[in-house]
């Protein structure tokens, strides 16, 4: 699995509010059974609350999304089927997202 692929969440509960995942774990742990991802969401869910340094935006099949850094999770192999796109990218932009989350700066 590649890191900053993109896959479209395949859970019938949570897929109206998070349809995307990118996955942001390294390639160097491949071995084990979950991936860590940040889920996205279209941009018009979070209102005025967006904080774009913790929050990057990406544009997915056409629509203007917001990777929610701060909810970053981890999930299962199963859960992550066919990639859609990579947002390599924007690695620049995710990785100072989480650095952001963690460090404050």
């Amino acid at each position: 699995m590649a890191q900053f692929t993109l896959y479209e969440n395949q859970n019938l509960e949570s897929k109206n509010t998070y349809p995307y995942f990118v996955d942001v774990q390294n390639n160097l742990l491949d071995a084990l059974n979950s991936r860590l991802v940040i889920p996205l969401a279209p941009l018009g869910s979070l209102g005025e609350s967006n904080i774009t340094n913790l929050c990057p935006k990406a544009v997915v099949n056409g629509e203007a999304c917001v990777l929610l850094t701060h909810q970053m999770t981890n999930v299962p192999l199963s859960a992550l089927k066919e990639p859609l796109d990579s947002l390599e990218h924007l690695r620049d932009e995710i990785i100072a997202a989480i650095d952001f989350l963690i460090t404050g700066i």
